[in-house]
């Protein structure tokens, strides 16, 4: 079945909010992905369902987009990067919760008749991202998103400034874990562990702890004491090795 004109404007609505919040450095314009264009099947894709008053699945395809924002900020994954885009798309459909993103390569969802697709494309045209809307039957005396125009109007061209792509993800959340050191122990060894065993690490007494964000080192520090919690007191910032 075709989509309707509410379930299109809803997904332009959507897609728009999406293209304005992504983190991308360059100028981007919102147009029908028909004319531009669809992603490989194995371009990474993050998918995440949206429940509320209008519940939808919403796909991104972004990886090119982000991908300085994501190489400016060590351990940023592809959802990270592009999770605020997302939480903007979903406001548009109303109040709801947003589920965690999962990352997979996009196959073919974007080309499923009741997914509503539109690609981001650069100043020369060419495609860099593309967004994907699949809204949920609802039930009645769903209130529709307004648009504020009846007719469908040509999307801005969105302007980015040098750092815009970064400074999106500044509210973004990431878990970071400090490690004293660690040892390799064959799976027989692992399996034979008891209570009193002692573990002999990579790690002279007193060196730093290493500081890691998504398994990615950025930091040493030592080990301190605040209010009976542990704690790292950063002593050197790991510069990201070419």
């Amino acid at each position: 079945m075709s989509a309707t004109t509410t379930d299109v404007e809803t997904a332009r609505a959507a897609a728009l909010a999406f293209a304005t919040t992504l983190p991308s450095p360059v100028p981007l314009e919102l147009v029908d992905a028909a004319g531009a264009g669809m992603p490989a099947p194995d371009a990474a894709s993050v998918r995440v369902g949206f429940v509320g008053a209008t519940s939808a699945d919403l796909v991104a395809v972004a990886g090119e987009a982000v991908a300085q924002a994501i190489a400016g900020a060590a351990g940023l994954t592809l959802a990270d990067a592009v999770r605020p885009a997302l939480e903007a798309a979903g406001r548009t459909l109303g109040t709801g919760v947003l589920d965690d993103a999962v990352e997979a390569p996009v196959a073919d969802v974007l080309l499923t008749e009741d997914v509503r697709t539109f690609a981001l494309v650069d100043t020369l045209g060419t495609a860099v991202a593309w967004f994907g809307l699949r809204i949920r039957p609802q039930v009645p005396e769903v209130p529709k998103q307004r648009q504020g125009d009846d007719e469908e109007a040509p999307a801005p061209t969105i302007v980015r400034g040098a750092d815009y792509g970064l400074r999106l993800l500044h509210d973004v959340e990431m878990t970071l874990t400090a490690e004293i050191g660690r040892t390799k122990l064959p799976v027989r060894q692992v399996l034979d562990l008891v209570p009193g065993t002692i573990l002999e690490l990579d790690r002279a007494a007193g060196a730093p702890a290493d500081v890691v964000v998504n398994g990615r080192l950025v930091a040493r520090g030592e080990v301190v004491v605040i209010d009976e919690d542990y704690g790292i007191r950063i002593t050197e910032i790991v510069a990201e090795t070419a």
